[in-house]
């Protein structure tokens, strides 16, 4: 598997599109995810995101999309963020990436008023309708699993009984490490996403909210994890997921600290990186 970066943690950080890319090839990653709205950016911004992944050697995996308005009990709001992931998706194309990377979102209204029933269905119905979309362009769809109480996809049996609904086969599951413990999942229930599972997020956190800090500032026991993660046969990246440091003058520090550590468990781990 690549070791990968979102480059999510340069732009929170106040640094530049090219800045960024450039300093994740020196500190010596194998591959980027790319975290823009391409219905936020212009053709320019567009282009030297290419231009610069490629003049470094830097292959995009993945690009991160948050579309919680798939969901939406409005059908305006849904035909919005369904124009919105075929953006995302030609965007990902464009760069010649693998998957995009979808946060789908939570019940509204603590799943009161509207039956939580009917919103898992709107989101099947969708996500089958963007699963076309990617597969025409030789793409796949990651779903992340998000920790959240109210989240539809919080838990591994969540994902599985999402992804077979779906029954789309461009359309499969993220594991970010941080967010399974967050989430109480045990290493071994990882498992049942065999097949199912495409692209990883590794970061720590205090086990108590969401962090994003680098790996061994926080209390995830990644050992576990990884292992069961290397018997998965992913074909793909663990992409360091960093947001927010506490030290933006200091990001460099940050990302190579993130860099050395998740180097070091992929190796304890048994997985090898190309």
């Amino acid at each position: 598997m690549k070791l990968g970066l979102i480059n999510s943690a340069w732009v929170q950080a106040g640094k530049g599109t090219a800045y960024g890319i450039r300093q994740t090839r020196a500190i010596g990653f194998d591959s980027i995810d790319i975290f823009a709205d391409p219905l936020d950016i212009d053709i320019r911004e567009r282009t030297l995101i290419r231009t610069e992944c490629l003049a470094a050697g830097l292959p995009v995996i993945s690009v991160a999309c948050v579309a919680s308005g798939l969901i939406d009990f409005n059908p305006s709001v849904q035909r919005f963020h369904l124009d919105r992931c075929r953006a995302y998706l030609d965007f990902a194309y464009e760069l010649g990436a693998k998957n995009l990377l979808l946060v789908l979102g939570e019940y509204i209204w603590e799943r009161q008023v509207i039956p939580p029933a009917e919103q898992w269905a709107t989101g099947v119905k969708h996500l089958r309708t963007l699963g076309n979309h990617a597969a025409g362009l030789g793409l796949q769809i990651a779903l992340e699993l998000e920790p959240f109480r109210l989240s539809l996809l919080n838990s591994v049996p969540n994902m599985v009984r999402f992804i077979d609904d779906t029954n789309h086969p461009a359309v499969r599951a993220n594991i970010d490490i941080s967010h399974l413990l967050l989430a109480g999942t045990k290493p071994e229930e990882l498992r049942a996403l065999k097949g199912k599972a495409i692209h990883v997020h590794i970061s720590d956190c205090d086990g108590k909210v969401h962090g994003d800090l680098p790996p061994g500032r926080g209390v995830v026991a990644f050992g576990p994890y990884l292992t069961e993660i290397a018997t998965l046969g992913i074909d793909g990246s663990i992409s360091i997921e960093l947001e927010y440091s506490p030290e933006p003058d200091k990001i460099v520090d940050w990302v190579t600290e993130a860099y050395g550590a998740t180097d070091a468990l992929m190796r304890a781990a048994g997985i090898s990186r190309g």
